[in-house]
């Protein structure tokens, strides 16, 4: 992802410079914030990249700073913490609340840079599918109320028929609005309608 950032959240500044220093030796733009607030208050989901941070900081720590971006919006940016030997536990719990990966000090340039690399192809790979979902809530958004009934019926397996029986119309009227559903979704047959609405409904 060409405009990937690598944003650095640690209160130490000598580990901040360093990280700064190896991150733009593989010419990947870097920002650093000072605490966990800082960044709050300053960071555009919109960007796309990694989240390097410590566990332990004064004021908001590394992990509520996790559970934060994790009530703030759908998806956020993959978190890697760069911990001590004492935090490794807590970078433990962190991972199986979701974070992408943990680092310990003192830890190897090029793993460090492997891991950022992994991180930001999981976050365009992650960006990628949210906009398709976005895209698919989009086009079912634009249904009418009577396509929406139409539609859940037709994909419970009801024919034609049944569904105008159920709704009270001719046949000929289920017909315009099934072709509107399929013009509407982009669906190319009755099947790829089924896939379309589990993934809408979260179950694809």
């Amino acid at each position: 992802m060409d405009n990937a950032t690598v944003f650095i959240v640690d209160d130490d500044q000598a580990v901040v410079r360093s990280l700064r220093w190896l991150i733009e030796t593989v010419r990947l733009p870097v920002r650093a914030f000072a605490s966990a607030q800082e960044f709050l208050d300053g960071y555009d989901p919109a960007r796309p990249g990694c989240l390097l941070l410590d566990v332990r900081m004064p004021g908001m720590s590394g992990l509520e700073l996790q559970q934060r971006l994790a009530t703030r919006q759908r998806y956020h940016l993959p978190l890697i913490f760069v911990t001590g030997h004492g935090d490794v536990q807590m970078a433990v719990r962190a991972v199986q609340a979701g974070a992408f990966d943990f680092i310990e000090k003192p830890f190897n340039d090029q793993d460090l840079l492997d891991r950022v690399q992994r991180a930001i192809a999981h976050d365009a790979m992650q960006r990628g599918r949210e906009q398709q979902r976005q895209q698919l809530r989009d086009r079912f958004d634009a249904l009418t109320a009577r396509e929406r009934e139409v539609l859940d019926l037709v994909v419970q397996g009801q024919s034609n028929k049944a569904v105008a029986n159920a709704l009270g119309l001719s046949a000929k009227t289920v017909e315009f609005h099934r072709a509107k559903v399929m013009e509407k979704l982009q669906a190319r047959s009755l099947a790829d309608l089924v896939k379309l609405a589990m993934l809408n409904t979260g179950e694809g």
